[in-house]
């Protein structure tokens, strides 16, 4: 299996470009907001949605040497707007979830207060869309402007789901569609229309959405299956929040009288007495192995939709990036 820093290599000073223009790019005058942006900002993690727009955009033919000067470095803020939209919803879903750990550190709602962390929140969205604007294309705005819209009401839809047992895999999928599908769809087809390549938007737009889904889905599968070393939070957050992920969609299908009631209370209390219980019948009553199956059908979707794209070492990369998701599993 071909590792993250070969995924990389190809675009690797473009990644390191962007990065830089992240950090440079977040100027506030106001003191708190410079250090706790830069706190959840370089709070690790691969930036693999960054990553992902820069591949696409190389994958399409994206070349900064043939763009004017006005152009010329498009790419590289298309990605650092990527990872402030989703640092910034990372920072608002750990005030709703009430998180307290996120990669294995202090979340910034633990380390300063809630209404800090939203404020800053707004301000990387805010300076996310003062960037784009500086790209002056609004197609590209349209995409990013909705396709916020559409993350937001996934939370929304998420927390309205929030200690419902009687929740079903159409509402799952809708729920992530938003919460993180979205974002990868903004990143891959942001870069097919900044390379000026209208046949591949679509494409890549359905990559980013079975990609998002897949891993999602695997993120769910973790959540029972995982460690919190691993994780970088607690193994049963996500029923403790009442949230009724995929495994559990799929084991309540699957289990019957006590077990099944028993999931289901626990969904409705955001209990986790019968955590133990829960993650053993996850793990044998074919829910787990449901999920695994999903995961790998998204990920084959993903992949099969990059067939209209001209092959490339960049393409190549999207594709092992899906398949080294998916290997999360093993």
């Amino acid at each position: 299996m071909t590792d993250f820093n070969s995924i990389l290599q190809p675009v690797a000073d473009d990644f390191a470009a962007m990065d830089h223009f992240i950090k440079t790019g977040i100027n506030s005058k106001v003191p708190l907001v410079l250090q706790v942006s830069s706190y959840v900002v370089e709070a690790g993690g691969k930036r693999m949605r960054p990553l992902m727009s820069l591949l696409a955009a190389r994958a399409c033919g994206f070349d900064e040497s043939q763009q004017d000067e006005k152009h010329s470095n498009h790419n590289l803020k298309l990605a650092a707007i990527i990872e402030m939209l989703h640092t910034a919803t990372l920072v608002h879903d750990d005030v709703v979830d009430e998180s307290g750990l996120r990669r294995g550190r202090p979340t910034a709602n633990a380390t300063w207060t809630n209404a800090t962390a939203v404020l800053v929140g707004d301000y990387l969205i805010a300076r996310a869309f003062d960037l784009l604007v500086s790209l002056k294309d609004l197609e590209l705005l349209h995409i990013m402007s909705s396709g916020t819209c559409e993350i937001a009401e996934g939370e929304v839809l998420q927390l309205q789901h929030q200690h419902n047992p009687d929740s079903t895999e159409a509402d799952y999928l809708q729920i992530i569609y938003g919460k993180t599908s979205r974002l990868f769809m903004i990143a891959t087809e942001g870069a097919a229309l900044l390379a000026h390549t209208e046949h591949l938007r679509a494409p890549l737009k359905a990559y980013g959405e079975h990609f998002g889904n897949a891993f999602q889905i695997i993120d769910d599968i973790l959540d029972y299956t995982s460690d919190a070393a691993t994780l970088g939070k607690n193994i049963g957050d996500d029923l403790a929040e009442g949230k009724p992920t995929l495994p559990l969609i799929a084991t309540m299908q699957r289990v019957h009288n006590s077990d099944n009631e028993m999931i289901r209370r626990s969904i409705q209390t955001g209990g986790l007495s019968d955590l133990d219980k829960i993650v053993h019948l996850v793990k044998t009553s074919g829910g787990l192995e449901y999920c695994q199956f999903r995961a790998k059908e998204e990920t084959e979707l993903a992949i099969a939709a990059l067939a209209p794209l001209p092959d490339s070492i960049y393409k190549e990369s999207l594709i092992n990036l899906a398949k080294l998701a998916l290997s999360r599993l093993n």
